[in-house]
């Protein structure tokens, strides 16, 4: 009797190990394992090109874990799957769900259309701790807060299942099932720019668990202080990973547990709430991306002054932070937490500029991309998300900047045109004798830009628009 083959269709879960879907279907006979790049169903959603750099090369050490047999497809994710349904008899086909909206509809519909020809979906949680629709307050709405939704949804919730081992017998099956080589997904870019990125990175499922066991022994000392600082090594910048399912959230949750229990631990865990919480958020307010979730907000006056945002995008303010951020993210991929916070709010409050032109620019440039981490921090630094950030709380970037970056270290990293500067002068070099800036070889307008904006009125500005946003009628 001819072998029953299953389908594992691979997602945001590049990984084999505490892979519930593939372990499920590992039970039920030979696994063909595949991988579909649908950009025809993401459309606007598409991942943008540092993202799909990364998955290029997630890919391609998944493949090699799976003995050179993942296959991949490039397409309509209904067409594809049913295709190889029909042609080789499958009955069973397995995934982890993702939570982003069009995906959702989009496996919805799959999950129809299949059923119809009487073939069997099973779905499992492999991206996160708790699902979006368990979290719910006393009268079965969403929370809005995050600090709640962590103490009284997820402490109170059953704590995160154990991670799975690697499926002890793992049959793949063999055939001719019209793939298209990984490297015709098209996922790297043609400009060279991605060669920066790679001397930044460790990628797929055992970098992955190695990035963990490095935080834990390195990192997680003082990561509630720590974190604040760009030039410490106290981040995880394990949030790439999780994001494509290199490593499960319950991997990191248990492992990070086990360490012991001190404050440090206890805000690492926090921010895997923080995740959570983000998802929750998309989840149930699938316009997150694009619409305000407070609508007072749809009548705020954003400037459009194209000039500016691509000064902000180079790293050209002029304002030596808000450039060292700018200019890590664009030769590394990835943006320090607390950096990402000051240029957020450089760029909606000091330039009025949308939020949403911040967010588009994060999305094209990180490797750590997600939907909804991305709109629900973007949201919570522009004010006008559930739990944000005041709108009139404003970044100072120059005070920013001599706090957490005393030393220069991170700022003079990335803009090197002010590493001879002063650490007096740093981080507001147009207070800047002319005497010390030529000694230091700085010749703002130059070699170095004069700063964009005036800090104090730029302030000013944008608490006046919104406290007239406060008041206007409705």
């Amino acid at each position: 009797m001819k072998e029953q083959i299953v389908i594992h269709w691979f997602r945001q879960d590049l990984r084999v190990s505490d892979n519930p879907a593939l372990s499920a279907a590992a039970q039920q006979g030979r696994v063909l394992p595949i991988y579909i790049l649908d950009d025809e169903s993401a459309q606007e959603h598409s991942i943008g090109a540092a993202s799909r750099w990364w998955l290029y090369h997630s890919l391609k050490k998944l493949n090699h874990h799976l003995q050179g047999k993942l296959r991949f497809f490039r397409g309509n994710a209904e067409q594809v799957l049913t295709k190889l349904a029909i042609d080789f008899q499958v009955r069973n086909i397995y995934w982890n769900r993702c939570y982003e909206p069009w995906r959702v509809v989009r496996d919805q519909r799959i999950e129809e259309r299949l059923a119809d020809r009487g073939i069997r979906i099973e779905t499992h949680n492999g991206s996160l701790l708790w699902e979006p629709w368990q979290l719910l307050k006393s009268d079965q709405t969403p929370y809005k807060v995050f600090t709640p939704f962590y103490r009284k949804g997820c402490l109170s919730a059953e704590a995160p299942r154990t991670p799975l081992p690697e499926p002890e017998t793992l049959q793949l099956a063999q055939g001719n099932f019209s793939e298209v080589p990984l490297q015709e997904l098209g996922l790297l870019p043609t400009t060279g720019w991605e060669k920066s990125l790679l001397p930044h990175w460790q990628i797929g499922e055992t970098a992955a668990y190695d990035r963990l066991l490095a935080f834990l022994q390195k990192g997680l000392e003082d990561y509630k202080e720590g974190r604040n600082f760009p030039a410490k090594a106290n981040v995880s910048r394990m949030s790439p990973h999780l994001h494509f399912g290199e490593l499960s959230p319950n991997q990191a949750w248990h492992a990070i547990n086990r360490a012991g229990d001190d404050s440090n631990i206890e805000h690492f865990l926090s921010e895997l709430g923080w995740r959570e919480f983000s998802y929750s958020l998309l989840y149930h307010n699938p316009e997150l991306p694009k619409t305000n979730l407070q609508a007072k907000f749809d009548s705020f006056p954003w400037r459009s002054d194209p000039d500016a945002l691509a000064r902000w995008q180079q790293g050209q303010t002029g304002c030596p932070i808000v450039d060292a951020g700018m200019r890590e993210l664009w030769q590394t991929g990835y943006i320090h937490n607390r950096v990402r916070m000051i240029v957020g709010s450089f760029l909606v409050k000091n330039l009025l500029l949308d939020w949403r032109d911040g967010l588009a620019w994060f999305w094209d440039c990180l490797v750590d991309a997600d939907l909804a981490n991305n709109s629900a921090s973007w949201q919570w630094i522009a004010g006008c998300g559930a739990d944000a950030a005041p709108f009139f709380r404003i970044f100072n970037p120059v005070t920013q900047g001599q706090k957490f970056d005393s030393q220069g270290e991170y700022t003079r990293h990335y803009v090197p045109e002010l590493s001879k500067l002063p650490d007096k002068y740093l981080f507001c070099p147009w207070t800047t004798p002319k005497s010390v800036l030529q000694e230091s070889g700085v010749m703002l307008g130059e070699n170095y830009p004069e700063l964009m904006v005036d800090l104090k009125l730029s302030r000013e500005r944008a608490l006046d628009a919104f406290k007239a946003l406060k008041k206007a009628p409705g």
